[in-house]
């Protein structure tokens, strides 16, 4: 049942979801099948976490809120847990490419492909390759981290900075990672994208979520929009449903799709935990954030067909400093051609993605705002247009959003848009051992992030309530 935003919730639950994210989503779908009865709320007019989209110039312009392209387990994951359908619209993307100082490649993004190119090109001995693949498919997130990122490739190519930034900066715009978080963080997520390389949902994340929306529906999940919890009720010891407005709704457990430290510390509350728990809380930082550009094509315009995704930069070099920058020295493209959505006429769709840092937005006066938004649309269209010759003139609609903006439609924390630093892990997996029937998902510890790792968690916690119901 679909609720509407004044309509007032009587009945009781199996599970409470606080959260639509794909986590909270597939979560819940899976609780459904099971014959669960599950309450979803979502503070949004609209499903889908951050992925989202919207529309502008009367409907004629629509764009993906996220970077579009995850691995091709995101089809198993959806034929397993959503539909035949769904799984089906998820194909590969039709190439990505680097342009950078220091190459200018194209790839699929499989292994082989990446073989070929670390051996041919960058002139790494075919032997230290292969050795590396192998090290990154024996990583297990069960298991403590033995070295950083940084580390990671010195061990294997010392002073390749060519070959870091290859392996590095396109995992860095997948889930934030950087060269001081553990090596887990990227082993895994590379692994992943490795086995065949880089799909999307045919039809824009609109149709995708909606079709979700309809799943949900039909397997019997009730959902409420408009609904942003103000509190997880807690009795002796656990959770026996939420405050909504001012109501309580009761259920069995309850499972949070929202940021991991306003899980803990708002709408639950630290008395509620062990105070170890809480000391290693209060240690787990937040992701970085980021800020996008779209861009938007005048009717009857087309560009050249090219690579679907485009890593861009004009920095010397790959650094975590750098690729955070205000200076936005790179960016990713993606490219929205018309076989994307292909139930619109000739619609084209340009967004651009930066890493940033809350902390270089938040206190701007109102005109210093609007100034260095500004300079993050210039930058895009200059760069695009290095990319896209004339394209400049093509493009007839521009928008940008910051991590105010990330932090206004996600409430996620200082705008976090991977959620936690893989610290976060731990704390989100174990919550139900210090609250009883308290549960949490979503984007956190890094490699639980992206569109495959959020959807693949809700299915691991979803067993873990099962085996608690």
């Amino acid at each position: 049942m679909l609720f509407k935003s004044q309509d007032k919730i009587s009945k009781s639950y199996d599970v409470i979801i606080i959260g639509s994210g794909l986590a909270g989503m597939t979560a819940a779908n899976k609780l459904a099948k099971n014959g669960r009865a599950v309450l979803l709320l979502e503070s949004h007019n609209k499903l889908g976490g951050f992925a989202t989209w919207f529309k502008r110039k009367g409907g004629t312009q629509i764009f993906d809120i996220s970077l579009h392209g995850f691995p091709f387990g995101m089809k198993k994951t959806c034929r397993k847990y959503w539909s035949k359908e769904i799984s089906d619209a998820i194909i590969k993307i039709k190439g990505v490419r680097f342009k950078n100082p220091m190459y200018d490649l194209e790839t699929d993004f499989t292994r082989e492909d990446y073989t070929s190119k670390l051996i041919n090109h960058f002139k790494i001995p075919e032997e230290k390759v292969h050795a590396f693949f192998k090290y990154l498919e024996e990583m297990n997130f069960y298991d403590p981290p033995k070295l950083t990122n940084g580390e990671l490739f010195e061990k294997f190519f010392p002073g390749r900075k060519d070959v870091l930034r290859f392996l590095l900066e396109p995992i860095v715009y997948a889930n934030g990672s950087n060269l001081e978080d553990p090596a887990i963080t990227y082993g895994i997520v590379f692994s992943n994208f490795m086995s065949k390389g880089v799909y999307t949902f045919q039809g824009g994340t609109d149709q995708l979520i909606d079709k979700m929306k309809s799943e949900l529906l039909k397997n019997g999940v009730d959902i409420k929009m408009h609904s942003r919890v103000d509190k997880i009720l807690i009795e002796n010891g656990k959770a026996t449903g939420v405050l909504l407005k001012g109501d309580e709704i009761r259920s069995k457990a309850v499972l949070s799709n929202s940021n991991l430290l306003s899980t803990i510390f708002k709408m639950t509350g630290k008395e509620h935990f062990g105070s170890e728990y809480i000391k290693r809380a209060q240690k787990v930082r937040l992701n970085t954030s980021s800020c996008q550009v779209y861009m938007g094509m005048k009717e009857g315009e087309t560009i050249p067909r090219m690579s679907d995704l485009i890593f861009y930069s004009e920095d010397e070099y790959f650094s975590t400093d750098l690729i955070l920058s205000p200076k936005v020295g790179s960016q990713t493209f993606s490219i929205y051609y018309p076989d994307c959505r292909p139930h619109l006429k000739n619609h084209y769709a340009i967004v651009s993605s930066s890493n940033s840092r809350y902390e270089d937005w938040e206190n701007l006066s109102e005109e210093d705002y609007k100034v260095k938004k500004q300079f993050l649309i210039d930058r895009a269209l200059d760069s695009l247009e290095k990319v896209i010759p004339g394209v400049r003139e093509k493009i007839d609609f521009v928008e940008a959003a910051t991590p105010l903006t990330v932090e206004k439609y996600t409430l996620h924390q200082k705008g976090a848009s991977f959620g936690t630093k893989f610290e976060g892990l731990d704390i989100s997996m174990n919550m139900h051992k210090q609250v009883d029937g308290l549960f949490h998902t979503g984007s956190v510890g890094i490699i639980m992030s992206g569109w495959l790792g959020a959807a693949n968690y809700g299915v691991i916690q979803a067993h873990g309530i099962e085996g608690y119901l």
